[in-house]
């Protein structure tokens, strides 16, 4: 009986991702800087949109509709864009969403369906902070009267 040659060991896995870790992770670290400017961005936002929305809560609960509850989703990297963060409004079905993109770019995404296409979308760039306030009220009323429109 002829012996056949022993098996090699298959890679390592963990040896492999590893290093596929850091070559994604030294194409990525480039953009470290613009990504940290788009999260501080993108974390004043949602800042201010809690803020806002704790005053329409009160509002709401003040004219006895204290079910009108949106709720204000944590801040992540995009769901769509690697190198953008995002956060998200939800009462039901609806949704918005604010992202901020490491190019320098605020979107606001909605009002829209879940399920259904998101948009439509408005962009600024986040250093034109008047535009951006004055469209970020006017998108938060969008989005509160589709909410709460049965």
């Amino acid at each position: 009986m002829v012996e056949s040659p022993p098996a090699e060991a298959p890679p390592d896995l963990g040896a492999r991702l590893e290093t596929l870790g850091r070559t994604l992770g030294a194409r990525e670290a480039e953009h470290a800087e613009a990504l940290g400017a788009a999260r501080r961005c993108a974390a004043r936002l949602r800042e201010r949109v809690v803020e806002a929305l704790e005053r329409f809560h009160a509002g709401a609960r003040a004219a006895g509709a204290a079910h009108l509850r949106i709720e204000v989703g944590e801040l992540r990297v995009d769901d769509k864009h690697l190198r953008a963060f995002e956060f998200d409004l939800a009462r039901g079905r609806h949704r918005a969403i604010v992202t901020v993109k490491s190019r320098g770019q605020a979107t606001l995404v909605g009002p829209f369906h879940r399920g259904k296409s998101e948009g439509p979308c408005l962009s600024f760039p986040i250093d034109a902070q008047q535009d951006l306030e004055q469209a970020l009220g006017t998108f938060l009323e969008e989005f509160l009267e589709a909410a709460a429109t049965p």
